[in-house]
Order: structure tokens, then C-alpha cells, then sequence
């Protein structure tokens, strides 16, 4: 270890070994003798540092070529302490050549101590994750094409995290930070291999090639015996081995605390055994104990296309009856013919139950796997499954309800009232049917006690909101949500927003916010202007977020693009004060992934290293799709009136990239939270004035929105007025001031925030939450926006005629919302409500139907005008943990433009409603 210590051939060093030999010949004694003594298939390295720097390079050479030579030696140890520049001693260039002449004797190579260090602060993330990534590049490339029978066989990253480095936490060698998380470097290391060709690390012959089937034809044959068999959980779900039930022996898979029907279990699958092309046999068998009779399941493959986008195939699909195990299964299943990166995955059509699976194989193409059966369809009244409803129907009805029905599939079909249980109603109204007297089978609804109702509610007090009646400002309550950006798409408008968290000190006391703990970014809809869906907060940073190597999530802004055909979502946000980064969807709500596994703009970008506060991005596409960035803040010293610190630059045609340098935007008093926009022929530019613009000679006052037009997105830009005060000086809240700008249907909004819902909750900490009033022009002028809480007057009306989602709301009190895309309302109470509001009721209603669930039981009512108002509905909801849909009759009538109100009893969760 360290022989080599001096450069040149002939200078030996000068350690007591060399004062007893006299030279360096000590090392050959000491190979030579752990040769003879060491144990059968142990491996001999020479290891040693500084092993890139030429002339040490040769010596090392030299010395390890004579030893190989006389079969004293089987590899060199390079230590590979470096600093992160990509050039210089240690750079890239030196580096590689030193490793590819060591591989040139023939013996193998291991890089044994690696770490690469900013040299506090000296480089940066992306430079460090580069120059990780190219030593990577060097050892795969010389492994795929060798020029001789050496090979890399080994790299150990030396230290686990930057708080356990031998050399200064400062510096930041390694690939996790202080706090354990994965850093840029780790996850562009991780993204140089598909995840499907990755492995356990056992049994590695490094020779690659294809896995052949066992005897039955089987790749694999996942059984759940006290093993989860490399399967994990997809989403929020969680999965763990169960006793509870069994397709085949005494253990299955339980997937459990799913938040959406997508959330499932998944398992990669080699592309050494299923090659994309060709034809391959899947089955999976699935049961449930929890929720409605009958529930949708899919086996599916997730997969990355030619093009790098994750696409999504249905390998099998079947219909479960609860409490009975059902095949997925699909024999002649093709692989899409540019697959990479697979995992089959097993989810619900629509529901939240825990389910089980069982039995999970992969096979050749053709290969029959038993299994549970595959469904049937279930038809109300067709009793034995011929396909028509016949005498021979009530035949079955009445042999099953004497004696017990041979299947569940026969039961469900003779329950045609559909009130859970066969009965005498059920085998009359049959019998009507077939006769001709009835042509369809009414729905049994339940009987509602309304006085014991009226009782239940009389006794229960709404909670209260941190909003105004009559108000429509803030957007929503049950979240914070500061930094609004702002993207129209179909006629909805999506404002996306940094996460406010509460932050407690030791003794429980609400404390200041440092957006120290903001790693998610929350989202909400809506094409009305006042009731706003709520999307669920998007993870995107730390280990569960999308941008993994990201601590935070600031900032958030967003546009859409068609892109060979196919539109393509973009989310930039900023990781703290250091860049900018993007995620890309197929949906504006997601889900969302890390094209980049790095940051799109940093220091190192050209024209970036001086940005005071390097984020707020802004971003704007084109009338012709070109895609345009701003970013930038901060007020260097000295440079008040003119901080030049703001930039924008041209987008790549994939909104990913960079198509040019950053450009300065000569802004005056700029302090952060940088805007763009078109308006008619015109480019706007629009940021927050910093708080010393004293005496200024524009008239725009501190922390305040200022604006600049310009006839090239480009610039440069003319500064053109002030258009929205801080929003202090409307509510009484003062803190920074964030904006974001958009058209609906022809009319322009400001959408910023406030701290209301903070003002309402007692608290002080400059939490945010979001607001929108409108924009009005005077030429190529903004008029000045006045805050207010009234916001904007609804723009239409709600059809409840068709599912309207729970997390869809004008006003809340005491809920939350769980879940990403397919969310629902949770956290509900005794006295907690909702709010819908213009329900439009034109065509009357007979029932409301409710899908929710309680865990002990309660009742909700549904009313008009006020929480408390007069009850249109009341229903009934049983203690269980799954949601399921309940019809209930109303007790009153209503009609008209309506606002409707949700208020509950008890503790539930609650997806979604519609009236008939």
C-alpha cells in the first residue's frame, strides 16, 4: 500500500524499509513471500495514491508490470483521492489515461478509495457528479471493449456520507450529504443503468448474456413465503408477506395503505430474460376482503420507451368478487419492441382496499399457468351466465336462495336490487322482469330515519373556517401554499406552489419558516375561478421525491408543450438558491419524473456564477413553441438600484435543455420572483422591487411587483410601472412578494399570496397561502391590481349530474387531503364540512349518491346555504375501513343554483358525490 511514493523510476523513498534494503526492491521481497503464504484464490493488489500524476504513473507502472509479469501481482489499487475539477492534476484526462495503462499489463484494476471533493465550495454539485460519473464511464467502456485481460472489477466509494469523510464535511466528497440524503452525484451514478439490469451484487459473473426458464418455462415464480421476492410497493402503498390468506401455501402479499387505485406493488423485470419484442407468458393472482362486491384489477407494464418516456401497458386485466382469488393472466403477452427499463406492476381500477396477490409467475410465451380463473362478467338477473335472463335464471335465484348459491358471481347476479343479501324482493321482482312487467331493476334505497337525523345534527357545531363566507380568496385553506406559478391548459387553470411547513421549536412554539422543510409542491385546479381541486402535494425532493439528489422544493412555476405529436408537462422549481431544475408529466398532475438527475441551470452555467440567489424561475412558451426561462435574484452589495441579477434564456426544443446563454435583465430595485408573459404583441417582464427604493425616480415602491415590456422575449426590456403593491399594504400582511400571471378565456389574473390563512389560524411565521384578483390593461399599460379577499366572481356553474370529486371545494373546515392526482378528502370529524360552490340543479335531483367510508361509523348531511342549512339529504355511512358507494333518497327538494354543503357526524374520507 503506497511503495511508489516518489516520481521517476530510479529515486526510491525514504520509509525505514529503504534504509534497510536501500531501495524499493523490498516491495517484489513482500509480494513474493505473500504469494507463497497467502490462501488459494487470494487476489495480490498494489495500492497506492496520487497514482494519476505521470511520473508516479510510470513508476507504478513499471514496478506492477514486473510483478505481473512474474505472476506476483493480480491488480493495482488506485486510491483516488481527487477534487472535482474536471481538468488539472487530477482531472479526467489523467485520471483515465493512468487507469487504462494499469489495465494495459493485464492485471485488473480497483478504484479503492474513492472520493471526489468541491474543495469547500471551490466546485459544485454538478461539476462533483460529472466527474463521478466519467471515472464510471471510463471503467464500463474499457469492461465493454478491453484491449487487454484486465478489467475494473471494483469501485468503493470511501465513506458513507459527507459527515463521515476523512477529510473535511466541508468539502463534500461523497455521494450522500450530512443528512443521509442522496446527492447529485449518487443519482447520476444510478442513472448511467437501467434499474432493470440492476442487481443484489451476488452471483456476478460480469460476462452478461440472457437467463434461461427452469424446467416449466418459468423466468420466475414469486411465492410470498416469508419473502417479498424483490417486489416493492408502487406510490404511497406498502407491502409485507401475509398469513392472512393464500392462493398456494400459507403466505401471501399484502398491499396495503394505498392512497390511490395506481398505488400497488411492482417487481422489475430482467432484460436479460424478457427481451422487448418478444412474447411472454404473465400471471398473478389477486384477492380482496374490504370494500364494494366486486373490484377491477390490472396487471401492467411500466416501461421506458425509444424516446426516454415512460409508457404504461396492460398485460391482463379481471374483475374480483371480495373474499375470492381471481387470475390476471395473459399467455401470449409482447413486450413493446423498444422496452427498457421494466417492471410489471399490479393496481385497481378505481379503489383504495388492501389486496393481496399470490402465485406471480413469468414465463415463456405459450405457457399455461394455473391459476385462480379468470372473472366473469357479472350481469344483474342473469343468474347462471348464459347471457340472457331467462326462466332458467329464476330457476337458479330460487334453487340458490333455498339451498346456497354455487359461486359469488350467481349471488351478485341474483341480488337485483343490489341491496347486498338475496332475497324474497329479489326473486319477485325477477320473476316481473321475465314476465315483461318491469323492463329494469329498481335499486333498493334505504330508509332514512329523518327525525333521528335532524337529532344526530341539531347537536353538532360546524367548525370553523379560516376562510370568509362569501369570500373567495385564499384559493384553499387546507394546506399552505406560497410562490403560486401559474399554467392554463384545456381551459383549466393549475397553480402550482412551494409547500409551506410549520416549523416548532423544542418547546412546541411555532417558529419562523425557514422553507427548510419544503420538499413538496402542492397543486391545485380548477375552470371556474372559485371551487379548486386539490391535486395533492407532489413529492419532488429527498428520498421519496422524484428529484432524489434535491433537498428542497422551492418556487415552483410550469408550462405544457406539444412534442412529436404528444403533450409533455414541465415543472421547474428551484433546489434553495443554487439552480434551477425541471421535472417532466404526461398529465399536469402527473406523475411527475427527473429527466435530468441534476439541476438544468447552475453556477456553472454561463453568466450564472455571480446570481446572488440563483432560483425563482419563470417560464413562458411562445406563439412558435419556443420555450423561454427567467431566473435570478438577490441585491448585491452596493448595487441597489441596479442588481443585475435577474437572467432569462431560451429553452431547448425539449424544455429541457439550453438553447444559448443566459442573458442579463437590466431590472431596476429587482429582489427576486422573476415573471414573463406575452400580452398581445408585447413581452413582459415582471419581478419584486427590493426594500431600499427610497427616492427612487420610477415611483415603485418596496417589496411591490413591478414590470418591463420588451419586443424580443429576449430583451432588452424598458422598465413600464408598477401593478401590484405588497400585499401588506391591502391586508395587513407584509412579508416577500411572489406573483405569477395568466389568461383565462381572454381575461388576465395576478395570482400571488398572503398571509391570511395564517392571520385566521393565530400564528405568526410568514406562512403563505395563495390568491388571485384580476388584471385589467390600458393600452400596452397593467393597471394597478387591488388586493382583495373577494377574489374572483365564479365564472360557471357545477353540474352534479355527473362525479364531482370531494377534494373539489370553494371552502373547507377541518379537513386535509391525502393522496397525488386521484386524492381524497380525509382527517374528517364531528363537525368537520365541505363546501361546493354554483351547483347547478336545473333538472331537480331524486338521490345523492356519496362514495366514503368511516372507520367507526357515521352520518353526513347534505345541505344548502350554510353549514348548518337546511338538510336536502342525510346518509348513513357503516363502520369499515373501504370506501363504497351509498344512494340515498332526498329528504327535500332542491333546484336552482345552489351552494352545497358536506357536514359529518364522525371520522370519514370521502371521494367523490353526484346527484340523480
Amino acid at each position: 500500500n503506497g511503495g511508489s511514493r516518489e516520481p521517476g523510476e530510479n529515486i526510491s523513498g525514504q520509509s525505514p524499509w529503504v534504509q534497510v534494503y536501500g531501495d524499493n526492491s523490498f516491495v517484489e521481497k513482500a509480494f513474493t513471500y505473500a504469494r507463497k503464504y497467502a490462501p488459494e484464490g487470494c487476489d495480490l493488489y498494489y495500492n497506492d495514491y496520487n497514482e494519476y500524476w505521470d511520473h508516479k504513473r510510470d513508476a507504478i507502472y513499471n514496478m506492477c508490470k514486473s510483478l505481473y509479469e512474474k505472476g506476483l501481482l493480480d491488480g493495482v489499487g488506485m486510491q483516488s483521492h481527487i477534487n472535482a475539477n474536471y481538468d488539472g492534476f487530477s482531472g479526467v484526462s489523467a485520471y483515465t489515461t493512468a487507469m487504462k495503462k494499469y489495465l494495459s499489463i493485464g492485471c485488473d484494476v480497483q478504484i479503492t478509495e474513492l472520493d471526489i471533493s468541491t474543495e469547500n465550495g471551490t466546485y459544485t454539485a454538478q461539476q462533483q457528479a460529472d466527474k463521478y460519473k466519467a471515472i464510471f464511464q471510463a471503467a464500463m467502456d474499457w469492461n465493454k471493449n478491453p484491449s487487454s485481460d484486465g478489467r475494473v472489477t471494483a469501485v468503493c466509494i470511501w465513506g458513507p456520507n459527507d459527515a463521515n469523510t476523512w477529510i473535511k464535511t466541508e468539502n463534500a466528497p461523497l455521494l450522500y450529504d450530512t443528512n443521509h440524503q442522496p446527492k447529485l452525484a449518487y443519482t447520476t451514478l444510478t442513472s448511467m443503468i437501467p434499474e432493470s439490469e440492476w442487481g443484489d451484487g451476488s452471483n456476478y459473473s460480469g460476462n452478461g448474456g440472457t437467463v434461461e426458464p427452469n424446467e416449466y418455462g418459468w423466468y420466475f415464480h414469486s411465492t410470498f413465503e416469508g419473502d417479498t421476492d424483490s417486489w416493492s410497493g408502487r406510490g404511497a402503498a406498502d407491502i409485507l408477506t401475509s398469513g392472512r390468506t393464500a392462493y398456494v401455501g400459507n403466505e401471501s402479499l399484502l398491499v396495503e395503505n394505498r392512497t390511490a387505485a395506481w398505488n400497488g406493488a411492482s417487481r422489475p423485470i430482467s432484460s436479460r430474460a424478457f427481451i422487448a419484442g418478444n412474447e411472454y407468458s404473465f400471471s398473478a393472482n389477486v384477492m380482496y376482503f374490504d370494500g364494494s362486491q366486486t373490484d377491477k384489477f390490472y396487471l401492467k407494464l411500466q416501461y421506458t420507451d425509444a424516446d426516454g418516456e415512460t409508457q404504461y401497458s396492460t398485460i391482463a386485466e379481471a374483475t374480483a368478487v371480495k373474499g375470492e382469488w381471481v387470475q390476471l393472466a395473459n399467455k401470449n403477452y409482447k413486450i413493446p419492441s423498444d422496452a427498457s427499463n421494466m417492471e410489471i406492476y399490479i393496481e385497481t381500477a378505481e379503489t383504495t382496499n388492501n389486496f393481496y396477490v399470490d402465485e406471480v409467475i413469468g414465463a415463456v410465451g405459450g405457457t399455461s399457468i394455473i391459476g385462480a380463473g379468470e372473472s366473469k362478467d357479472i350481469t344483474i338477473g342473469d343468474v347462471n351466465s348464459d347471457g340472457v335472463i331467462n326462466i332458467y335464471d329464476l330457476s337458479a335465484a330460487k334453487n340458490g336462495y333455498i339451498s346456497g348459491f354455487a359461486d359469488s358471481y350467481s349471488k351478485l347476479a341474483a341480488d337485483v336490487d343490489q341491496n347486498g343479501k338475496v332475497d324474497s324482493d329479489d326473486i319477485i321482482l325477477l320473476k316481473k322482469y321475465i314476465l315483461g312487467t318491469i323492463t329494469e331493476f329498481p335499486k333498493a334505497e334505504p330508509v332514512i330515519d329523518t327525525a333521528a337525523m335532524e337529532q344526530l345534527f341539531s347537536g353538532i357545531t360546524p367548525a370553523k373556517s379560516y376562510k370568509a363566507d362569501g369570500e373567495n380568496n385564499p384559493l384553499y385553506t387546507q394546506r399552505f401554499g406560497a410562490d403560486p406559478g401559474v399554467m392554463e391548459y384545456n381551459g383549466r387553470i393549475y397553480v402550482y406552489m412551494t409547500n409551506d411547513v410549520i416549523e416548532y421549536d423544542s418547546n412546541g412554539n411555532v417558529t419562523e419558516n425557514t422553507y427548510a422543510l419544503v420538499n413538496k409542491i402542492n397543486c391545485i385546479s380548477s375552470d371556474d375561478m372559485v371551487n379548486w381541486t386539490d391535486h395533492g402535494a407532489i413529492e419532488v425532493a429527498g428520498s421519496s421525491g422524484a428529484a432524489k439528489w434535491a433537498t428542497c422544493s422551492w418556487a415552483p412555476c410550469a408550462a405544457h408543450k406539444t412534442i412529436n405529436g404528444k403533450e409533455k408537462f414541465f415543472l421547474y422549481f428551484c433546489n434553495g438558491g443554487n439552480g434551477v431544475s425541471v421535472l417532466t408529466a404526461d398529465s399536469p398532475e402527473g406523475p411527475w419524473s427527473d429527466p435530468l438527475g441534476k439541476a438544468l441551470i447552475t453556477r456553472a452555467t454561463p453568466n450564472c456564477g455571480d446570481i446572488t440567489w440563483l432560483f425563482d424561475p419563470a417560464v413562458f412558451v411562445d406563439d412558435d413553441g419556443t420555450g423561454y426561462l427567467c431566473f435570478g435574484g438577490g441585491v448585491p452589495d452596493g448595487k441597489t438600484a441596479m442588481p443585475g441579477t435577474s437572467r432569462v434564456v431560451k429553452l431547448g426544443d425539449d424544455m429541457i435543455s439550453l438553447a444559448g446563454n443566459p442573458v442579463t435583465i437590466d431590472a431596476p430595485y429587482l429582489f427576486e420572483d422573476s415573471g414573463i408573459n406575452k400580452i398581445g404583441n408585447k413581452y413582459y417582464y415582471t419581478y419584486c422591487s427590493n426594500w431600499q427604493t427610497s427616492g427612487n425616480q420610477y415611483g415603485m415602491t418596496s417589496g411591490a411587483i413591478e414590470y418591463m415590456t420588451a419586443d424580443n422575449p429576449l430583451g432588452p426590456y424598458t422598465y413600464g410601472g408598477e401593478l401590484f403593491k405588497n400585499q401588506g399594504t391591502f391586508f395587513g400582511y407584509y412579508g416577500n412578494n411572489h406573483h405569477s400571471i395568466t389568461s383565462l378565456d381572454g381575461q388576465l389574473y395576478l395570482f400571488y399570496h398572503n398571509r391570511s390563512v395564517e392571520g385566521a389560524m393565530g400564528i405568526e411565521g410568514n406562512y403563505r397561502s395563495p390568491q388571485v384578483d384580476k388584471i385589467t390593461m390600458n393600452g400596452t399599460k397593467i393597471n394597478a391590481v387591488t388586493g382583495t379577499m373577494s377574489g374572483i366572481a365564479q365564472k360557471k356553474s357545477i353540474s352534479p349530474y355527473s362525479k364531482v370529486q370531494a377534494e373539489t371545494m370553494s371552502n373547507q373546515a377541518g379537513i386535509n387531503v391525502r393522496g397525488l392526482g386521484n386524492t381524497v378528502v380525509t382527517d374528517i370529524d364531528k363537525g368537520d364540512w365541505i363546501k361546493v360552490s354554483g351547483v347547478d340543479f336545473s333538472k331537480g335531483a331524486s338521490s345523492v349518491t356519496l362514495n366514503v367510508s368511516s372507520k367507526s361509523g357515521c352520518a353526513v348531511k347534505v345541505c344548502t346555504k350554510s353549514p348548518d342549512g337546511n338538510a336536502a339529504a342525510y346518509a348513513e355511512i357503516p363502520a369499515g375501513s373501504s370506501m363504497s358507494e351509498i344512494t340515498v333518497p332526498l329528504v327535500n327538494s332542491i333546484s336552482g343554483t345552489q351552494d352545497i354543503y358536506f357536514i359529518f357526524s364522525g371520522q370519514a374520507e370521502f371521494d367523490y358525490w353526484y346527484f340523480s
